[in-house]
């Protein structure tokens, strides 16, 4: 993440799932996200800074520069 003091030459990020950081473009939703970092698993839980995002928000859902997402999969089993 950025400090409040960065250079503007730094690159903005978001963070996802503390594993990843994408650089953040003005305009990205959640489902950006998913599709850049090929999750193909139709059933996940996202939440953007610790808030849950219903999946029929995350076509329209802005992200701002510096957020945490995080996505988990859902997977059943028997």
């Amino acid at each position: 993440m950025l400090s409040p003091r960065a250079p503007p030459h730094e690159a903005i990020v978001i963070a996802v799932n503390d594993k990843w950081e994408i650089g953040w473009q003005p305009g990205m939703t959640i489902r950006d996200v998913l599709t850049g970092l090929g999750f193909t698993h139709t059933v996940v839980v996202v939440s953007v800074n610790g808030l849950l995002v219903p999946p029929s928000d995350y076509d329209g859902h802005l992200l701002a520069d510096g957020d945490s997402v995080k996505v988990i999969h859902i997977i059943g089993g028997g």
